[in-house]
């Protein structure tokens, strides 16, 4: 019997949990054509989210593109993987895709493959007088194109957007803010997983994209949308659990999507059919999967320094919202000091380790969190 939690990829269909508002607040930005950002910390299901959204648009009246910004690093591999992601979303075969690129991108000399498994292949080069400024300000004017020749509303939506901070310039970010602002029935998703970066991009008056859209941070799963989601795929193969331990499953992920599904994908795999699952199961599918990570998460404690060791211990074992620039926090931890947490936190951010969250800190994985626990307690 395949197992019914999915984790670490794209979740859909009958995998994928709840998310209507969101899912509702996300397909009115796009039928209205406005920008959104929308953020959150890693594997909170953004993509997931996006994809779920888009599926929802029917064909006849919009278009779109993903563009995952992640393997860029300068405006050259910006405007390529720009054009690489357009080109292939926009046309239905291989020579569409060939006509397409030659059409909206010849000036990036397009040249189409077979890959092993026989399917076209786009990739694109430069020609001896490429100008980064001309062809990157071509490139952003192609989606009001695209829906003027096809009479349609088009949806870009761009992954791990913070990405373009790693880039030498902003050049990019000036270059968007100019292009976008006056397109005309064309949507813009920047989805982000490092949030204070996000936050500072577009919540930051010195940032070129400053309210360039609206800011939609994404948060947990509640439980009451857990529940009947973790109930039914249980039952399905008559093995049950009680509200009360789903509860707690929630309270021990913070209603995480992949930690809640990866927990539950572990205690399924536990759990015969047609028995009841206690608060032992879960204490032992939780650890089952910190001896898996149990090496990973030693190199991990044993590369940051001890100030940020008393940091995050510190945020495991206080609740949800403690004050960590408070007197009492920094001195029973022995911080000393507000600026040795100043200098622990912005070390662990940087890191990715940690995040914001409502004017608070979080530690972002939250097997590392139990980890930190278990190992305060020996």
């Amino acid at each position: 019997m395949a197992n019914p939690f999915k984790y670490g990829g794209i979740v859909s269909g009958v995998d994928f949990c709840n998310r209507k508002s969101e899912l509702e607040d996300i397909n009115r930005a796009m039928q209205n054509s406005e920008n959104l950002f929308l953020y959150s910390e890693r594997r909170f299901g953004k993509t997931s989210l996006i994809k779920q959204a888009l599926k929802k648009l029917p064909l006849s009246k919009f278009r779109w593109a993903y563009i995952d910004l992640w393997p860029t690093d300068s405006d050259i591999s910006f405007a390529t993987t720009f054009a690489k992601a357009i080109s292939e979303s926009m046309s239905s075969s291989t020579d569409k895709l060939i006509e397409f690129a030659k059409n909206f991108f010849g000036h990036l000399s397009p040249n189409i493959s077979i890959d092993e498994e026989g399917k076209p292949k786009i990739t694109f080069g430069f020609s001896g007088d490429y100008q980064t400024g001309l062809d990157i300000e071509e490139i952003l004017k192609v989606p009001p194109k695209i829906s003027e020749r096809r009479k349609c509303k088009i949806i870009i939506v761009f992954d791990e957007f913070q990405q373009i901070l790693e880039y030498d310039t902003d050049y990019i970010e000036r270059r968007l803010r100019s292009s976008i602002q006056n397109h005309k029935n064309v949507s813009y998703i920047f989805l982000g997983s490092r949030k204070h970066l996000i936050q500072k991009m577009f919540l930051n008056k010195i940032h070129p994209l400053y309210r360039i859209g609206g800011h939609y941070p994404l948060k947990p799963i509640n439980e009451k949308n857990w529940l009947p989601f973790i109930q039914k795929k249980f039952l399905e193969y008559n093995k049950n659990i009680s509200n009360e331990l789903i509860f707690s499953i929630c309270r021990l992920t913070e209603g995480h999507p992949f930690y809640t599904q990866h927990l539950c994908h572990s205690l399924w795999e536990l759990c015969k059919e047609n028995t009841s699952i206690t608060s032992q199961d879960i204490n032992l599918a939780v650890n089952i999967l910190l001896n898996r990570e149990s090496y990973a998460y030693t190199t991990l404690w044993e590369s940051i320094g001890k100030n940020q060791k008393r940091f995050l211990k510190g945020l495991a074992l206080e609740s949800e919202g403690v004050k960590t620039f408070s007197s009492e926090f920094f001195l029973k931890y022995g911080l000393r000091s507000a600026s040795n947490v100043q200098r622990a936190a912005e070390a662990l951010l940087e890191r990715d380790i940690i995040d914001r969250e409502n004017g608070y800190f979080v530690i972002i994985d939250r097997f590392f969190k139990i980890w930190i626990k278990k190992i305060q307690s020996v």
